[in-house]
């Protein structure tokens, strides 16, 4: 009976006092995308960042962690090459001034030990906002290939553009509305 005792607290004090663990955004499963109005209602143009970087830190036990994603706004496809280029000019992203956009944030709401929100900041256009990413699924698993763990999420926000300095179309009754997803995977650091 004192063995399963002093085993039984032997795990708990492990526990409590795991580390937080490092995680490296894979960019090859990473996509931040968005969804914007098109024309005042008449369709939604989508979209997607095919370069990004990053990194997660996250302690499950402790109900803790960081992440922070960069983008490359140089990378925006909408698979209409004429848009992209419209897309990168000074009149929307201008992407010669401003190539990189960030976000960083808290992971926060733990149930269970996943995340259910991200508390943070957009860095966009020069201009940082607070901006919360709910997080829609959350998952982690044994990597089959590299043997480490993978997590991965699906978290989404609304925002105004036209609060980052980018209303191209406001004038034309376009909404400032963007849906922001940032559709992500992370492997635990070596």
């Amino acid at each position: 009976m004192n063995r399963l005792l002093l085993a039984c607290l032997a795990l708990t004090a492990g526990a409590a006092h795991a580390a937080p663990t490092s995680y490296v955004i894979d960019p090859s499963h990473t996509f931040p995308s968005f969804e914007a109005d098109h024309m005042g209602g008449v369709s939604v143009w989508r979209g997607k960042f095919n370069k990004s970087s990053g990194k997660v830190t996250m302690d499950r036990a402790a109900s803790t962690g960081e992440v922070e994603i960069v983008i490359d706004m140089d990378s925006i496809d909408y698979g209409f090459d004429l848009m992209n280029e419209k897309a990168k000019s000074a009149e929307l992203f201008d992407t010669a001034r401003f190539p990189k956009s960030v976000y960083k944030g808290r992971l926060d709401g733990f149930v269970n030990g996943s995340p259910t929100k991200v508390s943070g900041v957009l860095t966009m256009h020069g201009v940082t906002k607070p901006l919360t990413l709910q997080i829609n699924s959350f998952k982690c698993i044994p990597h089959p290939m590299l043997k480490r763990e993978l997590c991965g999420a699906d978290a989404l926000a609304t925002l105004n553009r036209a609060d980052y300095g980018i209303d191209a179309g406001k004038p034309w009754g376009f909404s400032m509305d963007v849906t922001l997803r940032i559709q992500v995977e992370a492997v635990a650091a070596e």
